[in-house]
């Protein structure tokens, strides 16, 4: 495999190649990162779901998320220092049934009826291992092999962009681990190969790079500066068009003791617990298999046909 420092990732053409295979996997729904998903393109969703289940190690826990979880766990994960760009809450409207009534109809009126809008107890679930960091912690101590767990959620970034491995509300899965120091790092190294191995059977070229994540504004290009400095994330890079940079389709996360400490997630001997996960972008690597082999299945080579059992 090819290990080298991820750079800012280059911007996307402004004439973008994706944009040929779009109906094979998609159909407009009046807001940029937001599509209906054709049948064909689901196909490949679930086949991906089902190959990423098969590689499952044992004792891993499942557990499936809604997308949405609650604010104030949200705001205890610091998602506020870090990403407050991205973040998505539930807003409602309120009130008894004359107050909502009016609020609604100040739409026919031609009036703002948004401004009514009371913010709900709820946020769009950004990352879909953030709802197992309490789960666990409510067990009391972590026991001495760890934990593992495999979690999945519908996830909402909010980043308009026409280009199509940009989405705005998207699927993730992800492989969790949360340990000492040493299980987390070697079951980082677990699946940074067996990534490769993943990508190498569905015949997809990539390249797996150091990374940071888009903390938001300068404090942040000092958080990311720390990240990169600890070599905390890796991404596995997928050229989507041609020789330009490559799209994060799965990345390879060690939050030392980050979520230990917000959660009070700690050992029996009152050390905190570290936690690491890899996670698996669904949509992007979808549209990376259609990018790589074409907008029809039944043409793709039958050794990523057979991977997938499509």
């Amino acid at each position: 495999m090819n290990m080298q420092v991820l750079d800012a990732p280059a911007a996307p053409p402004k004439v973008d190649p994706l944009d040929a295979f779009f109906d094979a996997m998609f159909r407009p729904m009046n807001a940029q990162g937001v599509y209906a998903r054709t049948g064909a393109y689901e196909s490949v969703v679930e086949a991906l779901s089902a190959l990423i289940s098969s590689r499952r190690e044992a004792d891993t826990e499942v557990f499936r998320f809604p997308p949405v979880m609650s604010r104030a766990h949200l705001e205890r994960h610091g998602y506020l220092k870090s990403f407050p760009n991205l973040l998505g809450c539930v807003s409602c409207l309120e009130g008894s049934e004359a107050e909502i009534r009016a609020a609604a109809d100040l739409h026919a009126a031609g009036a703002e009826w948004t401004d009514e809008l009371q913010t709900a107890d709820l946020v769009l679930t950004p990352a879909a291992c953030y709802p197992v960091y309490p789960i666990a912690a409510a067990r009391g101590p972590v026991p001495a092999e760890g934990y593992r767990f495999d979690v999945a959620c519908d996830c909402f970034r909010r980043e308009p962009s026409p280009h199509l491995d940009r989405l705005q509300s998207f699927r993730m899965r992800e492989y969790v681990c949360i340990g000492t120091p040493e299980q987390v790092s070697a079951f980082r190294e677990r699946w940074i190969g067996r990534a490769a191995a993943l990508a190498d059977d569905l015949g997809l070229p990539y390249t797996i790079e150091q990374a940071s994540d888009p903390f938001f504004g300068r404090v942040g290009q000092i958080m990311a500066f720390s990240q990169l400095e600890q070599s905390l994330k890796f991404e596995l890079l997928i050229p989507l068009r041609g020789a330009a940079a490559g799209t994060a389709c799965m990345s390879f996360n060690y939050h030392r003791e980050h979520f230990g400490t917000t959660w009070d997630l700690r050992h029996a001997d009152g050390e905190p617990a570290h936690t690491g996960c890899v996670a698996f972008g669904m949509d992007r690597l979808a549209v990376a298999l259609f990018a790589t082999h074409g907008g029809t299945i039944a043409e793709w080579p039958a050794s990523v046909r057979d991977a997938l059992r499509l």
